[in-house]
């Protein structure tokens, strides 16, 4: 695969009159969240006055590139520091546009944000900035990319147990404490429904299109779908509703919880991304071309993607807690696999209508960047379209067609930091630092001594 780097999309820079427009119609408001996301998709940012909102659009607001170079906790990692070369000044940044919008449960506005460098560019280890490389590059070719992505937490009660354990939160109407895996029960939801009134209060006042909610399969755990759309609004659905939900459930005595494993015995949670690609006449490029057949380009999206998951599983399963969600069986996409209609595989491609086919990619946890994960599922995929790559026998068995997937967190990083195919499609600056990043988070918790080895081992041994 080339190492040649991918043009820079330009930087799409909300316009004015979204600012004057959200001043008029909530002239009560008088402070705005601003939220850049970070590499971890942890959101960075300020909270400024009513009267500097104009400003804001039209002059952007500096902040440190360094915020890249954090690790989750929001301190520097000094390797990833070392790949900075801005002498750690302060860089543009800008709003996104359509992403203005009133907080029901702050009384605040929000709106999300990318960065620029000093000379107008886009700032390359920004992850909103390399999903709209991707994205640019499939419309040179023509092509639109349509997505959406499923969220999954869990609720817990922001106080802890006899233990000092985390638990599930309690119910609003009831006061009962979530117990039991209760998937699909309509009962619970009802039970949460002051919560969720409120969040869907959230939605329409952020426009963020939400749509089904279910009781997961754990208890205090739930699945919140969004409406299909194009692939750079859909990420930027899943980062303002992450926001919409740790907030509201904190004035409920609740915490969100976007861990991809929180609780050992119970289910993990995923963020699954479903993608089809739109050609210029505004047709599914996916669309099944006659009955019981699946679209070649498809295929070879598919293909592309198989082609490089191994690579990629860094950036789907980011931290040490996000491998624990692969040590279950039921319904994790453990394995580098495709098939129609199986949760068991990576790859999935669902019923339904012919025109509206498409492939939900499973891997990613909720705990993974929106951003990064849209630009690899989307960067991969347009690969596999270039070269024509096969997507291998269907089901797990056709596992062994493409290269073997890391063992665990340390693997992933090795993985990564040595692909090709990955710098490519994040670029060099974002690879080099993200895995700088990633591989300090390591080194720190690898020298870090665990309650648990105490509890085995301290006076036993």
């Amino acid at each position: 695969m080339t190492s040649t780097p991918y043009p820079p999309a330009p930087l799409q820079k909300a316009p004015l009159s979204e600012a004057q427009a959200f001043l008029a119609a909530y002239p009560d408001v008088q402070a705005i969240d601003i939220v850049l996301s970070d590499l971890h998709g942890v959101g960075r940012g300020k909270i400024i006055r009513r009267h500097e909102l104009e400003s804001l659009f039209t002059s952007g607001r500096g902040m440190p590139a360094s915020l890249f170079a954090q690790n989750v906790s929001g301190h520097d990692v000094e390797d990833a520091i070392a790949c900075m070369n801005d002498g750690g000044g302060d860089s543009r940044c800008w709003p996104v546009p359509h992403t203005l919008g009133f907080q029901t449960a702050t009384g605040r506005g929000m709106v999300l944000l990318h960065m620029e460098t000093p000379n107008g560019a886009p700032t390359p280890t920004d992850p909103r900035n390399a999903m709209m490389t991707q994205i640019a590059r499939a419309k040179a070719m023509g092509l639109t990319p349509m997505g959406a992505l499923e969220l999954e937490f869990y609720l817990v009660d922001q106080e802890r147990d006899a233990e000092g354990k985390p638990q599930p939160a309690r119910a609003p109407m009831t006061g009962r404490r979530l117990s039991g895996t209760n998937c699909m029960s309509v009962d619970e939801l009802d039970e949460m429904a002051p919560f969720f009134d409120a969040v869907y209060e959230g939605a329409a006042a952020l426009d963020l299109p939400m749509e089904s909610l279910i009781s997961e399969y754990a208890e205090g755990q739930f699945e919140l779908t969004l409406r299909y759309r194009d692939l750079a609004r859909a990420a930027d659905d899943i980062v303002r509703s992450k926001r919409l939900l740790r907030t509201t459930a904190r004035r409920f005595g609740m915490e969100a919880c976007f861990m991809s494993k929180p609780f050992a015995q119970s289910s993990g949670s995923g963020m699954h991304l479903h993608l089809s690609m739109m050609d210029e006449s505004g047709a599914n490029i996916f669309a099944d071309p006659s009955e019981n057949t699946l679209a070649p380009r498809m295929l070879t999206a598919i293909g592309g993607i198989r082609a490089s998951m191994a690579d990629s599983m860094l950036i789907l399963a980011p931290v040490l807690n996000s491998w624990r969600r692969f040590a279950g069986t039921i319904y994790s996409p453990a394995s580098n696999s495709w098939g129609s209609e199986d949760r068991n595989v990576a790859l999935r491609i669902p019923s339904g209508a012919p025109k509206t086919r498409h492939f939900e990619h499973r891997v990613a946890g909720v705990d993974a960047n929106p951003y990064l994960v849209a630009a690899l599922v989307l960067g991969a995929a347009l690969d596999g379209m270039d070269a024509g790559t096969a997507p291998g026998a269907e089901g797990v068995a056709g596992e062994a067609d493409y290269p073997p997937m890391p063992v665990g967190w340390l693997d992933a990083i090795d993985r990564f930091e040595a692909s090709e195919a990955m710098k490519t499609i994040l670029g060099a600056p974002l690879h080099q630092i993200f895995a700088a990043v990633k591989r300090g988070e390591y080194n720190a918790l690898a020298v870090e001594v665990t309650e648990l080895e105490w509890k085995l081992y301290g006076t036993t041994l």
